[in-house]
């Protein structure tokens, strides 16, 4: 598969802390990577190193099979950046911003045109065209800045943190927006905290800590690495400290949490470990309103390899 990023060896030093400590990865073209990790793990740096937007102290970075430099606009003009903070003008209004930034790369008026109504329409601003940016909702500007950084086209896209603090409907929309570019041919590089959207976009996951690679692979790949078998909720029981330590002694019990009425029973391995439980409260005349099994999310696989400490 042909590779539209390959970072080698990337070392990035502030003073004596290295964010990024000799960094390897690839992202392959056509694909969405997610790039996740907790907060300092060097995921903006790592990002922001890749667009030469900082200085790295040691390691190369290529884009489109070409080395990356602060001057390589060649290559610069073929990436679209959505950064977490927004950043459009204030007193352009939305069709404005979106010619503004399409400008910047696509100098034929016709074409722009024709380009500035495509990324309209992905993001779902066709009612808003002449809205100014204070007039809009969170979501909304949200779908702006995405537009603003998407409109010439870029064959390689950043999309850092599109969907936080919007609504579940705009949210649905972005995402929507975000498998169209990719089926168009663009490659993405997805950074988000919100799980759930890179299971259901993402084709590879880089997960990051301490400017390392932890782990990568497919959900799946990397739900095996994290050597999860099985959760079990059991809901409206009451249960004596007694009977919860029994149960942690059970054989393959990793980790038990008893809160507010719910029993969360994690297991490392196993079959047949909901079977073993129904027996034993049976026998011990545990009451309870429901009980269910499931297998690990990729927040179960993200928290039990980069641990459950905040983070600053």
């Amino acid at each position: 598969m042909k590779n539209c990023i390959e970072v080698k060896n990337l070392v990035k030093e502030y003073k004596n802390v290295r964010a990024v400590d000799d960094l390897t990865f690839e992202v392959h073209e056509g694909e969405i990577l997610g790039l996740l990790g907790p907060n300092g793990s060097g995921k903006t740096t790592t990002i922001n190193c890749i667009l030469s937007l900082l200085k790295f102290s040691k390691g190369k970075i290529k884009i489109f099979g070409k080395n990356m430099e602060p001057n390589a606009y060649d290559i610069k003009k073929d990436i679209g950046v959505v950064f977490q903070e927004v950043a459009v003008f204030e007193e352009l209004n939305v069709y404005d911003n979106i010619d503004y930034f399409c400008g910047l790369y696509i100098k034929d008026k016709t074409k722009r045109k024709v380009y500035i109504k495509e990324a309209i329409n992905l993001v779902g601003l066709e009612n808003y065209q002449k809205f100014l940016p204070k007039q809009l909702s969170g979501g909304l500007l949200r779908r702006l800045n995405i537009a603003c950084g998407i409109a010439h086209k870029p064959k390689l896209i950043f999309l850092d943190e599109p969907t936080v603090a919007v609504d579940p409907q705009s949210r649905n929309n972005i995402l929507d927006g975000i498998k169209k570019l990719k089926e168009d041919g663009a490659t993405i590089v997805y950074t988000t905290h919100y799980m759930e959207e890179v299971e259901i976009l993402c084709d590879r996951i880089i997960i990051l800590d301490k400017g390392r690679v932890l782990a990568s692979g497919t959900t799946d790949e990397l739900k095996k690495l994290a050597n999860i078998e099985e959760k079990v909720t059991i809901e409206g029981v009451e249960i004596s400290s007694t009977i919860l330590e029994e149960i942690k002694q059970f054989k393959n019990v990793d980790e038990i949490l008893y809160k507010d009425n719910i029993l969360f029973i994690t297991y490392k391995k196993g079959k047949n470990n909901l079977s073993e439980l129904m027996d034993f409260l049976k026998t011990k005349k545990v009451v309870y309103n429901k009980i269910f099994s499931e297998r690990p999310t990729l927040n179960d696989v993200f928290l039990e390899l980069t641990g459950k400490e905040l983070r600053d």
